[in-house]
């Protein structure tokens, strides 16, 4: 399902598009004005309701498949976002997965799939955004505050995003004369199901309590830096902006 829009009008790609962080992304961006790419890697109906509640409500949107560490499939749905919608400014890369233990038991197996996507994936849309973005673009990858809090059994994806913020810092100085910014995003404790999963009320109380604004992030939250980056934050560029509360 596709609605098209003048090729004037800014696109925006968001890996990861159908879930938690990504459908808020999603459809802040839409509310923008932003013609949008919702990527999703194996869950199409869900990236589908987005779409079809997107131009049920005026505005324009396609789904796109892909999985983020695949070059090839990623290149394609690139491509199939820009002939929808004549090209693209904006790419948000929100896809990811975390798996939690302690470093001295983690299983190696689960380290190597957590990095296929939250590093190899980061790198290849990164890779792709470098190279097809148009001149007063924006790419947004993602992090975590966890970076800063060093909360044990973190330390496998704070690996992973820390090689993000790396990869995010010195894009966006390879990027010299384009005119495109490159940042990241590193929310704190967040109410989504990537973030709930397999944690305890208690747990998921002190977390909150944490917070000085002692609340959960929403997905919201996260959404609104978003938009500040991929519109109006043209002098805000290869920065990691904390979107938590104050925790960290």
């Amino acid at each position: 399902m596709n609605s098209t829009t003048p090729a004037q009008d800014r696109v925006a790609l968001v890996t990861g598009g159908s879930g938690g962080i990504g459908s808020a992304v999603v459809r802040r961006l839409a509310d923008e004005g932003f013609a949008v790419a919702v990527h999703y890697a194996g869950n199409p109906a869900r990236a589908e309701k987005l779409v079809a509640d997107i131009v049920s409500a005026g505005g324009s949107a396609i789904a796109v498949r892909g999985d983020v560490a695949d070059e090839t499939e990623m290149a394609a749905a690139f491509t199939e976002a820009e002939q929808a919608f004549g090209g693209l400014d904006v790419v948000v890369n929100t896809a990811g997965i975390m798996v939690l233990g302690p470093i001295a038991t983690l299983d190696l197996d689960d380290l190597d799939r957590m990095h296929r996507t939250n590093i190899r994936g980061a790198f290849v849309v990164s890779q792709l955004a470098a190279n097809r973005l148009r001149a007063g673009g924006a790419l947004i990858n993602f992090s975590t505050t966890v970076t800063r809090t060093q909360f044990p059994t973190y330390g496998a994806y704070v690996a992973s995003k820390a090689a993000v913020e790396g990869m995010t810092l010195i894009l966006a100085r390879e990027m010299r004369g384009k005119d495109i910014t490159v940042n990241a995003v590193a929310p704190g404790p967040t109410a989504t199901p990537l973030f709930l999963d397999g944690k305890d009320e208690e747990t998921v109380t002190n977390l909150a309590k944490a917070v000085p604004l002692e609340r959960l992030g929403q997905p919201e939250d996260i959404a609104e830096t978003v938009a500040f980056l991929a519109g109006p934050a043209r002098w805000v560029n290869g920065q990691i902006i904390y979107t938590n509360g104050g925790l960290a």
